[in-house]
């Protein structure tokens, strides 16, 4: 079957069956290197323009059976081919975006995974292995940057094994060292693996294939491991019902200078035809609706940066397509897309209603507002919050409004007084509305900074609060009167001290223990060291103190040990919440004024 025959069909009609494009998802860490691979197959510079160069929207590339033969050069006959090529899905890479991820794997018939030969596997890695085998997707792995290599003599376009062949025994002994590591980082996740011509049994084992997004090293065998495993082990799963209605999803919703709002989708099965009724996913309820026109990139571009488009009659899955339609303005990227043709459309409508609501993001009474510009960007910032233990109360596509500014202004917690911007602009009146109410508005286009940005505030508030909490508290201290060095005897007895333990404040109540009851004697009233008024001193420090109420000879003693008094209250505060934020002997002072409070009364302070 020729490249044409799987965007237009046999015939004008469109019946029979064909083989489908297969459909490849591309995986990893952020900055190994996914998007800068598929600009190495399809000639373009898309990473050019991606917010902080990690890709934010599943994008796709049609790179048709002519293109790889002649990439892959003497690797590939196309006439071994039934297949007509392969259809690439660019996922995002970072951790906040395994939904995404999840649905391109789920979207993908086989995956690559791309993996830094230099940083090996990182916690994004395993994340996509995780995704990988849950939704049981054949992948194989692409050892990225080989010619970073110390040493390495770039060998550009060339095969794997070529170019290996044209370095020196130093460099190949080093790359070899970084390629058995990833492959035995992949047995430590119980995948048997190896490098890709040593595999017999693609099924049972992982091909590990090592290649360059810079020089273009490996890249025929990449496309050839691919084409391969798909005509070998998935022909049969390419059949289509070329006459079957078109099932898809919405990568982006976009303007389209004249044909209005339109849609940019990945066709994963069926047909879409010119006057076709469908039904999208929409920001209230499903939108139904008739294809006007439906727009086609030439092979290898990519479809969110293509400018020129064909006007095609019909696609046939797998393609990227550009839908124009009426009535799409509310039309959520993510949301699924359905041909009616043949069926009742309330029945498609109930379908992708159901679909919808799989991927709405759960919210809580209170929390923080998300907006972003895509159901799968919702739901990327919605797991990694919820990773983060953080609460959302209101979650929606679409830009931050006055309606948003109100729900966070009515959050019970300066942390909930928030709302989370990803890619979508800010009303005039939002801003200045939240400006007026103080609401904190964080705005970015790459999820996992903005989601760094909000913990980050968080953080802080919680050190303010925590600062004023210990402020307020009174903290243990044990300290001795010292012998000689009475400066007064009373009104108040000035006399100096030794700190044995914790941090002695002015303005705190003393006491003495008699057995283990304490017994009030004075209030602290001020401290001097060296002849300078101090706020506190510290275990092993020496200090003048006046002392309000006792007579030195009657109260106290040159030689007495006096703590300061602790509130029952306090004492549970410090055990139960502050324990870890105070020093190591104020935490020796609490535990010996609660030993012997709790002797007397073995509840005391819990």
């Amino acid at each position: 079957m020729s490249d044409t025959d799987t965007t237009t069909g046999p015939n004008a009609d469109g019946e029979g069956s064909g083989l489908r494009t297969p459909i490849v998802a591309v995986l990893g860490h952020v900055d190994h290197g996914k998007t800068s691979l598929l600009d190495k197959i399809r000639g373009s510079a898309v990473i050019e323009g991606e917010a902080g160069a990690i890709t934010q929207h599943i994008g796709a590339t049609a790179v048709p059976l002519d293109v790889i033969s002649e990439l892959a050069g003497s690797l590939i006959d196309p006439s071994d081919f039934d297949l007509p090529g392969l259809l690439f899905i660019d996922t995002p890479g970072h951790h906040s975006f395994s939904t995404l991820r999840a649905r391109g794997g789920a979207l993908a018939d086989i995956a690559v995974l791309v993996v830094d030969v230099n940083d090996g596997f990182q916690p994004q890695t395993l994340e996509a292995l995780d995704i990988l085998k849950r939704t049981q997707t054949p992948f194989v792995v692409a050892a990225n940057k080989i010619d970073t290599t110390p040493g390495w003599n770039p060998q550009e376009d060339a095969p794997t094994l070529r170019t290996i062949d044209a370095q020196s025994d130093r460099a190949e002994n080093t790359l070899n060292q970084r390629l058995y590591e990833i492959i035995g980082e992949l047995s430590e996740n119980g995948f048997s693996a190896d490098m890709y011509w040593r595999v017999q049994d693609f099924r049972g084992n992982i091909g590990v294939v090592p290649v360059s997004a810079l020089t273009g090293e490996g890249v025929p065998d990449l496309l050839t491991v691919l084409m391969g495993l798909s005509q070998r082990y998935m022909k049969e799963d390419m059949e289509v019902n070329l006459s079957g209605p078109g099932a898809g999803t919405v990568l982006e919703v976009k303007e389209e200078r004249g044909f209005g709002t339109t849609l940019d989708v990945v066709l994963y099965d069926g047909v879409v035809r010119t006057d076709d009724t469908i039904v999208v996913g929409g920001k209230n309820e499903p939108i139904v609706t008739e294809v006007r026109a439906l727009l086609q990139p030439r092979p290898l571009a990519e479809i969110r940066t293509e400018k020129r488009f064909e006007q095609v009659e019909e696609v046939t899955a797998a393609a990227g397509v550009k839908i124009a339609a009426p009535d799409l303005d509310d039309a959520i990227a993510g949301a699924p897309v359905r041909v009616a043709r043949g069926r009742p459309v309330e029945e498609v409508v109930a379908a992708v209603e159901a679909e919808l609501a799989e991927i709405e993001v759960d919210t809580a009474e209170n929390g923080i507002v998300v907006k972003a510009d895509t159901l799968g960007s919702l739901e990327a910032i919605a797991n990694a919050l919820e990773e983060a233990e953080v609460p959302i109360v209101r979650a929606e596509v679409g830009d931050v409004a006055p309606r948003d500014v109100a729900v966070a202004s009515t959050a019970d917690d300066p942390k909930h007084e928030v709302i989370l911007a990803f890619n979508v602009d800010v009303l005039p009146d939002a801003e200045q509305q939240a400006r007026e109410r103080d609401i904190r508005v964080f705005e970015d286009d790459v999820i996992y900074q903005l989601v760094d940005e909000y913990e980050e505030f968080v953080a802080e508030i919680e050190r303010a609060q925590q600062t004023a909490v210990m402020d307020k508290i009174s903290r243990p201290c044990r300290f001795r009167v010292l012998e000689d060095h009475v400066f007064r005897q009373s009104n108040p007895a000035v006399v100096g001290v030794e700190v044995a333990s914790g941090t002695l404040r002015r303005n705190s109540p003393v006491v003495a223990f008699q057995g283990n009851t304490p017994r009030r004697v004075g209030v602290l009233k001020s401290l001097q060291a060296q002849g300078e008024d101090v706020d506190e001193a510290r275990s092993g420090e020496q200090v003048a103190a006046a002392i309000d109420g006792p007579t030195v000879g009657r109260q106290i003693d040159e030689g007495d040990e006096l703590w300061t008094e602790l509130p029952e209250k306090h004492a549970k505060i410090l055990e139960q919440e502050l324990i870890s934020d105070i020093p190591a002997d104020e935490r020796e002072a609490l535990s010996q004024y609660l030993e012997r409070r709790r002797k007397v009364d073995p509840f005391w302070g819990k």
